[in-house]
Parts: C-alpha cells; structure tokens; sequence
C-alpha cells in the first residue's frame, strides 16, 4: 500500500509497505480522508503532539474511511461501514483513566502519533476508538470530526449559561469551529477576534458571530466578557484573553504555544475577578457528541475546508508552501 512515512525531522519519503495486519480487537480501514493540522506541524518539526512521534511513523490522527476488515473480537462495526476514527487510545488502568480522567492517561497511545496512521491508503485502529457515521456526514467532514471532538472536551470544562457573552481569539480553524460550537451549546452572542479580514467577514455573514475585531487593526475589548476561547497559543493573545475577562469570567486557554513560552498576567486580577483559567486536553470520550453536532447541521466544519491535498503536496504544506489555508485534508483513498 501507499503511505507517506515521516522518517526524520522535516523529511518525508512515499513508500510502498504491507498492508498492516489487525490484532483480534482491531479494524483494518481503507482510509478515505486524513486531515492535517498544527499537532501534524508538530511532529513534522520533531516537536512532541499528544505524545512523541518516534520516526520512522505514518502521521494522520483526523481519519475516515470504510472498514476493510475486522478481527474475531469485533462487534460495533462491520466491513464496508463509513467511519471515523478517535485517534487517542487510553490504558484503563493508570490514575488518571480509573479516575474518570483518561485525557491525561500515563500511558497514553495515538493513532498517527505513536502508531501508524492515516496518511496511508490502509491503517488499523482498535475498534474501541472506530465510529460508524451517519448517513449525512460525508467521509470529508468526517476528517474533521477530532478536532470539533477537542473543542467539545474545551467547552465540558466549562459552566455555559445562554446570557453569557463569548469571545474567541483566533480565526484558525480551530477558532472558527469554537465560534459555533459555543453558538450550538446556546451562548447568545459570540464574538470573534482574529487577523484575517475575509475570514472575520465570512464568520459574521455566513456562521452567526455576531461581533469581529481584526487585532492588527483594533484592539480587543477588555473587562468585558462571560467566556473567553484562547484558539492561538501565543503569550500575546494568552495575556489579550485574561484582560478581556469581567468579573466570575471563564478563561479556556485551548491554543497550543512552544514549550518554553510564558506569558504575564496580574495575579491580583484573577483574585479580585474570581477568574477561572481552565486548561483543555484532547478530546476524552466526546467523539460521539461531535459527530452528533455534525450530522444535526449545528456544525458546519466542510465550510470550514479550504484545500485538499494529495500525499505528495502535504510536505509543501508543512512547509509553508501552501497558503491560504482554512482547513487541509488530504484525500487518500479512491
């Protein structure tokens, strides 16, 4: 079968390897999409994602695909099923998983991350992380059904009430999917910082925010909201999110910054406005209700997808060579 495997830092090499065989608790896919987001820049520059990457590895942890073959244990999907894939893999017996906390797993595995994934024409996954999609969900949304999976993990952490007001820093991918995410989960006016003029349009014409700032032009109001989502990972946008926060306000730092930045912010602040400063870890048991916010139409991640690549362009695009990216999949089955 066709894969692109990482075999070091920055390099990719298209190679022909066997199709890989499953264990009794495992599925076999053909792999239909794999998206490609900031954990795959990650990996691809020898920088950890949810875990380290040991080359030589088949990245792609956003995957769907059609169930090829199923070992003697498996009882939830059946061949030819359309599915999507849960990426993370917990071991049920550390602290963390036997306290309700898998997302932090001592022992935690990855499809596409410590284990072959899907930019290969075939992979395997144990079946406990395989989802069959409903009818309506295409195979190409269904690439993006992990990181609405994250987001939905994000917003569990929080208290939502309908009066409050939200603000999302970022108009990434990620930061448009929290911009209606928290519109589906009832919050009555969400807002939308970013720097692209086009994307901040097209998120107040087409997907209901009801507010834009474009930060290199204007500044971000402060003390002025109820929810705020840091989508960026930057020690700027980290300390803009603390300083937009009024009083009893919920902070999710979601963005995912380098290891070794720090940002400032006023402790005294956080105590007289009885801040809440809520970290968010992948996605723990919510791929079920992603693909339910999917299917219902409350989420529209294919207007969200910009590109498509094939195998051969996603080096060019971890690299920078592609521009004007939303969202990129790469189609890798027929």
């Amino acid at each position: 079968m066709k894969a692109l495997v990482l075999t070091g830092v920055k390099e990719f090499e298209i190679q022909d390897l066997a199709t890989p065989e499953i264990l009794p608790n495992e599925v076999l896919i053909n792999t239909a999409y794999a998206g490609v987001c900031g954990t795959d820049h990650d990996l691809y520059a020898g920088r950890p994602g949810s875990a380290a990457a040991v080359p030589p590895i088949v990245l792609g942890h956003e995957n769907s695909g059609v169930v090829a073959a199923i070992g003697s244990e498996v009882t939830n999907v059946k061949v030819g099923d359309r599915v999507a894939v849960d990426p993370n893999i917990y071991c049920g017996q550390c602290e963390f998983c036997l306290t309700q906390r898998p997302e932090l797993c001592d022992h935690l595995s990855a499809v596409g991350v410590t284990r072959d994934g899907g930019l290969a024409e075939q992979f395997t996954a144990p079946a406990t992380v395989v989802y069959k999609l409903p009818d309506n969900v295409s195979l190409r949304d269904a690439a993006a059904i992990e990181p609405v999976s994250c987001a939905v993990h994000g917003l569990d952490l929080l208290k939502l009430r309908p009066y409050q007001k939200a603000l999302v820093i970022g108009d990434g991918f990620m930061g448009q999917i929290f911009a209606q995410l928290l519109q589906a989960y009832g919050v009555h006016q969400v807002d939308l910082a970013g720097i692209f003029d086009e994307k901040l349009q097209r998120n107040k014409e087409q997907f209901g925010v009801t507010e834009t700032f474009n930060t290199t032009k204007e500044p971000v109001p402060t003390d002025a909201y109820d929810v705020i989502v840091e989508a960026v990972g930057l020690p700027a946008t980290q300390a803009q999110a603390v300083a937009a926060a009024k009083k009893g306000a919920q902070v999710l730092m979601f963005g995912v910054g380098p290891q070794e930045a720090h940002f400032e912010m006023n402790t005294y602040d956080i105590y007289k406005k009885q801040l809440t400063i809520q970290g968010s870890f992948i996605n723990p048991l919510t791929f079920r209700d992603a693909i339910s916010l999917v299917s219902s139409g409350k989420m529209n991640i294919g207007g969200l997808i910009s590109h498509e690549l094939k195998l051969e362009e996603v080096q060019d695009f971890l690299d920078g060579k592609i521009t004007g990216v939303s969202k990129a999949v790469v189609k890798v089955g027929k």
